[in-house]
């Protein structure tokens, strides 16, 4: 019997530095398609600065007005307009902030919703994620010592027509049991937010610049 991972081919592999997998900066998800979003306690104020994003080091920095500069890539919109499909399976390598006030995640956006979240991480919560379905409502929080600020984390999301199901460090951590449905798909979006105290804890006042790693980031497709 074939292992879902030789059953699997590759479909994407992020190149962070590409333009044409890539648009820095700006999207959907935001109002207006950005740069800000403090409806949903954000204080962030997203730039296309290749110096926020594009080496897969996520990083935000203070601006005088209080707000500040974050880094944002997005497939939708660029010259492929990659999408993930049902049935994809997402791998990712992070390395975790240790900044409070940070708030980093991978997920998927498309047309106001189909939000899938692979991870959110807050370090006020230093050893849990946060991984959610927002196309049906259901999430996990996931706690573990091996999580923490500035730790190396494992990511697997398989986007199952009738559970997605999320892996960590190898680990199969939650199911859940009501998957995105046949025909879904969206964009994938990979950020640095910054929170503006409502949910999670602002940044202290003398920070001044925060970050998070992407160090791999690939989708698997079955073989059809």
């Amino acid at each position: 019997m074939q292992s879902p991972r030789s059953a699997t081919e590759p479909v994407f592999v992020a190149d962070f530095t590409s333009e044409t997998q890539w648009v820095a900066g700006r999207s959907w998800a935001y109002p207006d398609g950005g740069p800000v979003n403090p409806g949903d306690n954000k204080l962030d104020h997203l730039v296309a600065d290749p110096a926020y994003s594009r080496s897969g080091v996520f990083r935000a920095t203070r601006r005088e007005d209080g707000l500040w500069d974050a880094g944002l890539l997005t497939t939708e919109g660029s010259r492929e307009a990659f999408e993930v499909r049902t049935g994809d399976i997402l791998e990712a390598r992070v390395r975790l902030p240790e900044e409070i006030g940070a708030w980093p995640a991978i997920w998927t956006w498309r047309d106001g919703g189909q939000e899938i979240d692979v991870f959110e991480y807050h370090p006020d919560n230093p050893d849990l994620l946060e991984l959610s379905n927002r196309v049906r409502g259901r999430y996990h929080y996931h706690r573990d010592p091996g999580i923490r600020p500035g730790g190396e984390v494992r990511l697997r999301t398989q986007f199952g027509a009738r559970s997605v199901v999320w892996w960590v460090d190898g680990a199969r951590v939650f199911s859940d049991g009501v998957g995105v449905g046949r025909h879904w798909h969206a964009y994938l979006i990979v950020n640095l937010s910054v929170c503006a105290g409502r949910y999670h804890p602002a940044p202290d006042p003398d920070a001044t610049e925060m970050s998070y790693e992407v160090s791999d980031l690939r989708v698997l497709r079955p073989r059809r």
